[in-house]
């Protein structure tokens, strides 16, 4: 079994404090602090944070379905859009909607009509 670690730091009070957050041994290290969660400050904060993990999850796991539907995808390109609001009980994430693009052009005569949904995803055509 794989264990994957990250790391988050915080110095100070809440509103006034700042902290860093780390992973993938290096590979990413951020700046997040109370005005970058809760209004438009710099620096990133734990929802972003998810969103990003989605995204890449998403990506790899649409990249897989496509493979096994006889696709050879170039680049797929996710964005999640985390919605995170106050509600009754305090500050929550509510929804996380994805839209993921493929470089490739998958037209309807081009594939099995068994594949218009591959793995759980529903693939919408634009032509």
């Amino acid at each position: 079994m794989k264990v994957r670690k990250a790391q988050a730091v915080w110095q100070g009070t809440l509103r006034e404090g700042q902290g860093t957050v780390s992973f993938g041994e290096g590979a990413f290290e951020g700046a997040y602090s109370w005005a970058g969660r809760f209004e438009d400050g710099p620096g990133t904060n734990p929802e972003e944070l998810l969103g990003a993990a989605q995204a890449a999850c998403f990506s790899m796991a649409f990249s897989s379905g496509l493979t096994r539907a006889g696709f050879a995808p170039e680049r797929i390109e996710t964005t999640a859009n985390v919605h995170f609001e106050k509600l009754e009980g305090g500050w929550t994430v509510t929804r996380i909607v994805r839209d993921a693009t493929s470089g490739e052009v998958i037209h309807e005569d081009t594939y099995d009509s068994s594949y218009k949904t591959v793995d759980g995803i529903t693939l919408v055509g634009t032509g």
